[in-house]
């Protein structure tokens, strides 16, 4: 995909935000459908890629992994029927899975790329808890990788502010255990997603991401 491509989604991103209404939409519904099908395109290009090296996301199209730009704004005071970002994740099932996967967000100052698994429901929480609890290293292992703790930092998310329930306080990797989203994100630049390096960048990145997303498949899988 070409620099001009992801630049032209950025561009249309910056004008919904300006103008984050039905009437506008209506207006540019060719401007929208241009910046959908660019994304849609690199979204195939990432799926291809990852799955050189992770066989979970052969087969999966682009729509399985896309998110709506629709807002639900049922039960929320921001009555914006748009979101201000095009986003996918790529995991086993599409962006409905249950294991582990990758996610880019374009938005335009507010960008990243990351993955893991993100408010997973209770029972799958229970067995990412289960898994550290019984098999913790690997886990360790990966989150001090050099190449990946400068990629990617920490962990994100929030944690229990109290132990999760069956656990002791004193666990050796307790804070570990707080934590309520298993998910890691690098923040990219405007400049950056409009480069002609961007795609080499995001699968350097999802490399990176492979072995903390399959530990966390491994303890749905077990």
């Amino acid at each position: 995909m070409n620099m001009a491509d992801l630049n032209s989604v950025l561009d249309f991103l910056r004008q919904l935000q300006q103008n984050n209404n039905r009437e506008w939409m209506q207006e540019n519904k060719k401007h929208y459908q241009k910046a959908k099908n660019e994304f849609h395109d690199f979204i195939a290009q990432l799926i291809k890629g990852i799955s050189a090296f992770d066989s979970d996301t052969e087969g999966l199209e682009p729509k399985d992994c896309m998110f709506r730009i629709n807002r639900d704004i049922r039960f929320s005071k921001d009555k914006s029927p748009y979101k201000n970002n095009f986003g996918a994740y790529m995991a086993r099932g599409g962006k409905k899975g249950e294991g582990g996967g990758y996610y880019i967000h374009l938005q335009p100052g507010m960008s990243f790329l990351g993955g893991g698994i993100y408010m997973p429901p209770p029972v799958v929480l229970s067995k990412i808890r289960q898994e550290i609890d019984y098999n913790p290293q690997p886990l360790l292992n990966i989150l001090s990788d050099e190449a990946f703790r400068r990629y990617y930092g920490e962990l994100s998310g929030d944690q229990l502010k109290t132990t999760p329930k069956g656990y002791d306080k004193e666990h050796p990797n307790i804070d570990l255990l707080r934590f309520k989203s298993f998910v890691v994100v690098r923040n990219i630049s405007d400049p950056q997603i409009g480069s002609d390096d961007f795609y080499d960048e995001t699968m350097r990145g999802y490399r990176l991401l492979q072995p903390f997303k399959a530990y966390l498949s491994t303890a749905l899988d077990g």
